[in-house]
């Protein structure tokens, strides 16, 4: 079987353009049902029942989303298994995937990321760095893998746009603002420049102290530091500036259409979760505000 879990990883790399990354996870989702069905049944076996079993079985133990993620796992695999005539049907086809909730992103404020930058010393290089980081995040709403991937020939400050090659290696150009073109040329100039460069990281924007790649945990500490030292009690990842960059965006008028080119976003669906945290805060406001709301808190009182 392991014949076939390689050929789906070769096929997802070279036809499909699926990033190392998620070519990993779905491995080891196939490793959990590989788990599940054990030495007595392989495979291509399987049937719909089957699926159903194993998917009772997880959840026990893995959230909705896991669960939704993992039975997509199996259907993509099922479906190659098809494609390429080693089963005559898909087990998967008509399972129905988890009911989930629709979790709403953590958001910060301006102050708040104000208040996340305040907290960095400027003593040492890696400080200008990371303050860099936060504002090249924030600014173009990138994803953590992007940021680690950033490279110093794909700045067009020029123009005022960054390259970037996100999920499935798909590019995109971003806009940046002049005060991220402005911190990132001052840790090129005053941070980068002073640590010895390894090379297979020549081109790549943000190092660590030893002139190599940083790595995306390296990324989750500095800001969860942080976020801890400046009191944000929220649960802060980079992803949260990612969220707060597009939240903001959207109540200042901008364009959903134009934010989902900005985030990558493929489906326009993903990107309208922040019209729906936007109107929960102008629901929140006006039971804040509005003097029938007030009138009303006043009688309950």
């Amino acid at each position: 079987m392991r014949d076939f879990i390689d050929e789906f990883k070769f096929y997802l790399k070279l036809e499909r353009g699926v990033s190392e990354n998620t070519v990993s996870s779905y491995a080891y989702d196939l490793e959990k049902l590989e788990q599940f069905l054990g030495t007595e049944r392989s495979f291509l076996e399987v049937k719909d029942e089957d699926i159903r079993a194993f998917i009772h079985f997880i959840a026990d133990f893995l959230a909705p989303a896991t669960q939704a993620r993992i039975l997509a796992t199996l259907n993509h695999f099922y479906s190659f298994l098809v494609l390429q005539n080693v089963l005559e049907s898909n087990p998967v086809t008509f399972i129905e995937l988890p009911k989930q909730s629709r979790k709403l992103p953590v958001v910060l404020s301006v102050s708040e990321i104000d208040m996340l930058i305040s907290q960095i010393p400027f003593h040492t290089p890696e400080d200008v760095r990371n303050d860099a980081i936060i504002e090249t995040l924030y600014a173009c709403g990138l994803r953590v893998s992007e940021l680690v991937d950033l490279r110093i020939s794909e700045l067009y400050f020029n123009e005022g746009f960054i390259r970037v090659f996100g999920k499935g290696s798909k590019q995109r150009f971003v806009p940046i603002s002049e005060p991220a073109i402005e911190k990132i040329k001052y840790y090129i100039d005053c941070a980068r420049s002073k640590w010895k460069v390894k090379s297979d990281a020549e081109d790549i924007l943000f190092l660590n102290r030893r002139g190599g790649a940083l790595t995306r945990a390296m990324i989750f500490t500095i800001i969860k530091q942080l976020a801890q030292l400046a009191g944000i009690t929220k649960d802060v990842s980079p992803h949260t500036l990612r969220h707060s960059f597009a939240t903001h965006l959207l109540e200042n008028g901008a364009d959903l259409r134009s934010i989902q080119a900005m985030l990558g976003h493929e489906s326009i669906t993903t990107t309208e979760i922040y019209v729906h945290l936007d109107r929960q805060k102008l629901k929140a406001e006006m039971e804040k505000y509005h003097p029938l709301a007030l009138k009303n808190k006043s009688r309950g009182a």
